[in-house]
């Protein structure tokens, strides 16, 4: 019978309308659905889920894929329901008397803020300098606004069409700060609010009820970001938290549980997360329905903005730290910890694990059983043995004081390689640098990564759309004759590293790789035939989102820095020439963009962090779904071998061999000064495949030139021929032997 009523509802679903092209759309995007996912789920091509989506001429699924494709669409629907245009017969209430959304953001905050619960980043806007324009009225029970003489005010940033979200009207964060008794709260956009709270319980309280802080969710299944509050030395003051960690505070990251401040926080049934009270401290509640119920601080004297990644932040006044923060927040995402934990939370946030339903017998709101399509999900899984770094679990049997080698680990790192001047390069007179600009996030865009669990197959032919570990040899490619294109060309395989080691030696024998790796082997026209694999069937291009978010925010700021995406290459060059003094707050926040790629991709692989931890033992990052050792594999060896690809194609056509290379910098011999005096450019056309000077991601700048003489006399004082002089050829200064740290 059961066969029986299954037929019936798919001769329904076969015959039963489907939503028009806009509604699939806005359903998918409202589910932070790509389509690819939608393709993958469906086992169509994307072009196919395009063209059911077109709004020109869609098509029309059939069979059994159509059956499917509505079963998607109705689930969505009920989760998302079209919004119905409102009609008003009088004057709209006030903001402050509108009721707060009861829409998917408001089912979504449901999940207990805890230390394992992730928080979405704001909403995607349009490039701009920083925060959202406020109503005409900023009228508070108890707040007042103010401005303070002098102060910056950001530039607007624009807003969705329907408007700014009314509960997160002052921006995402507030530098918190005492001036003449008076504790004020710095917000974007130039907004100043007097803040009545005397404790810092009171504080949080203050903030969750009345200053309408935080972000709009990023993604239709996400949560809004929680409010970010900065507190400057005298609001620590105020509030009686110390100034500064002392040494052993700082050893343990957070102050004492004993310390006052956390007792009054535990009085008043306030809770910390594990981390306790540090420089990135969250304080929380459980959640209760659709309320917020979870406060941030960020505390510069404790180093929470480190000076390698944020510069001079923490020195800023109030108002332009506001503004910095604000740029970074609107664009990025609110700060949830150091640019590296930032940068991981945006990939969950683009794809959070799970997402709420309703349930059918109570029509209450609880947690879908199963992961968000596309996403990690909620559980962490096991690497491959060949991807665990040593004194993982997974190797504990391992003899102590083994050495694994190539053919026991998987050992995908970015470049770091150099050899001695030609006679004829020492001819020529200036070393040029060039730096791929968001070298590592131009790796992860496009790339199909694994979503699950990997699977170990014995002898496999080599999938190059299949994401996994090989182990494969490479010995045998040779660089002295390769493919480019489809046509062979002899090329100095002396003079190039090669593609498949950090060092750019060549493999001796079988050794693990990721997959754009072997597939370079045979794009470069040679065979490959791995001897074992662990790959991930379920896959997706899980961080594509993550690149467009990272990408527009660094094209905006360097935009608004006078460095535009569609200059001409001597236009570029001028443009980039002393870009960081034109706006030093907004330099701050294009280092902090590129810190943001790094140190999220290098989070992926997070190693012990103290915490009395022994090989063998599991430890903290282990428990998170996103430690995954393999995506970041991936992305450095994709990021490898496009710079090899540009290498190489520059060699074929010019000749021209790198002298050094170092992650994303590659350094040449040329008889000029700059790199239109050695990269082939003509009528301004770069050539196809090559470098070509801009400002997007891929592309390149000027990293410095020097003199050959200087890298000759470098090299003879240190007594080291292969010194990498991409390490210093920003500005000349090398301080010692060059040891790879």
């Amino acid at each position: 019978m059961s066969e029986m009523f299954d037929a019936v509802d798919a001769l329904v679903a076969s015959r039963s309308a489907l939503p028009s092209a806009e509604e699939r759309k806005r359903l998918r995007v409202a589910h932070g659905l790509t389509l690819d996912d939608v393709a993958g789920a469906l086992g169509v091509r994307r072009a196919t889920v395009s063209a059911w989506e077109s709004t020109k001429k869609p098509t029309e699924p059939r069979g059994p894929e159509r059956e499917a494709y509505a079963r998607l669409l109705k689930q969505l629907a009920e989760l998302y329901p079209a919004p119905v245009p409102a009609t008003f017969t009088g004057t709209p209430a006030p903001a402050e008397a509108r009721p707060m959304s009861t829409g998917p953001a408001s089912e979504a905050a449901v999940m207990t803020a805890t230390e394992n619960t992730q928080t979405p980043a704001p909403a995607p806007v349009a490039a701009a300098p920083a925060a959202a324009p406020r109503p005409a009225s900023t009228t508070r029970p108890t707040s007042s606004t103010s401005r303070r003489p002098g102060a910056k005010k950001a530039a607007p940033a624009a807003t969705p069409a329907d408007g700014a979200d009314p509960r997160f009207e002052n921006g995402p964060l507030a530098v918190v700060d005492v001036e003449d008794g008076k504790v004020l709260a710095y917000c974007t956009g130039g907004l100043v609010l007097d803040v009545p709270a005397k404790s810092l319980p009171s504080l949080v309280e203050w903030t969750l009820r009345e200053a309408k802080l935080g972000q709009p969710k990023l993604s239709g299944p996400g949560r809004p970001a929680d409010p970010l509050l900065v507190l400057t030395e005298a609001a620590c003051e105020r509030y009686g938290l110390p100034v500064a960690l002392t040494a052993e505070e700082k050893d343990a990251g957070r102050i004492p549980e004993g310390h006052k401040v956390v007792k009054q926080l535990v009085r008043t049934e306030w809770k910390l997360t594990k981390r306790g009270f540090g420089p990135w401290a969250r304080i929380y509640r459980p959640a209760k329905g659709s309320e917020r119920q979870c406060v941030q601080l960020c505390i510069p004297s404790w180093n929470a903005l480190d000076a390698r990644f944020w510069g001079d932040a923490a020195q800023l006044p109030p108002a332009e730290l506001a503004r910095v923060l604000g740029v970074y927040a609107s664009r990025v995402m609110t700060p949830r910890g150091s640019t590296a934990v930032t940068g991981l939370e945006l990939m969950t946030a683009l794809h959070p694990p799970t997402y709420a339903v309703r349930d059918e017998e109570t029509g209450a709101l609880r947690q879908a059983d199963d992961k968000t399509p596309g996403s990690l999900g909620k559980d962490p899984v096991d690497c491959a043995p060949c991807e665990a770094p040593d004194g993982h679990p997974l190797l504990k049997d391992l003899p102590r004081f083994t050495v694994r080698g190539p053919a026991d680990k998987l050992f995908e790192e970015a470049y770091d390689w150099a050899r001695p001047m030609t006679d004829a390069e020492c001819t020529l007179r200036y070393l040029v640098g060039l730096d791929v600009n968001m070298a590592f996030a131009a790796g992860a865009n496009g790339l199909n990564v694994g979503l699950g669990e990997p699977t170990h197959v014995k002898t496999p032919v080599f999938d190059p759309k299949l994401p996994g570990s090989w182990l494969v040899d490479l010995s045998h490619v040779d660089l002295s004759k390769v493919k480019v294109g489809k046509e062979w060309v002899e090329l100095d395989g002396s003079l190039l590293p090669s593609p498949f080691t950090p060092k750019g030696d060549r493999p001796t024998g079988p050794a693990w790789y990721a997959t754009p790796t072997v597939a370079y082997a045979q794009e470069l026209g040679y065979d490959v035939a791995p001897v074992e694999a662990w790959v991930r069937y379920e896959n997706g291009r899980y961080l594509d989102g993550w690149y467009g978010r990272l990408r527009d925010a660094y094209l905006a700021t360097m935009a608004d820095l006078g460095v535009d995406a569609d200059l001409a290459p001597a236009d570029f060059l001028a443009a980039m020439d002393g870009y960081k003094e034109r706006d030093p707050e907004l330099t701050i926040v294009v280092s902090a963009i590129k810190a943001t790629v790094k140190g999220g991709l290098g989070k992926l692989r997070e190693r012990p962090r103290g915490e009395g931890w022994r090989p063998g033992e599991r430890w903290r990052a282990l428990e998170r779904p996103t430690w995954r050792p393999d995506i970041r594999a991936a992305v450095i060896s994709r990021t490898r071998i496009n710079l090899h690809r540009k290498i190489v194609k520059h060699a074929a056509f010019t000749g021209q061999y790198p002298i050094a290379i170092l992650s994303d910098c590659v350094v040449y011999a040329s008889s000029g000064p700059s790199p239109l005096d050695f990269l082939p450019y003509r009528e301004g056309k770069p050539l196809p495949g090559g470098f070509k000077l801009g400002i997007n991601p891929g592309l390149v700048k000027h990293e410095g030139t020097q003199t050959v003489l200087w890298g000759e006399e470098v090299r003879d004082k240190f007594n080291a021929p292969e010194l990498n002089l991409a390490r210093s050829i920003k500005d000349g200064t090398v301080t010692d032997t060059d040891n790879g740290e």
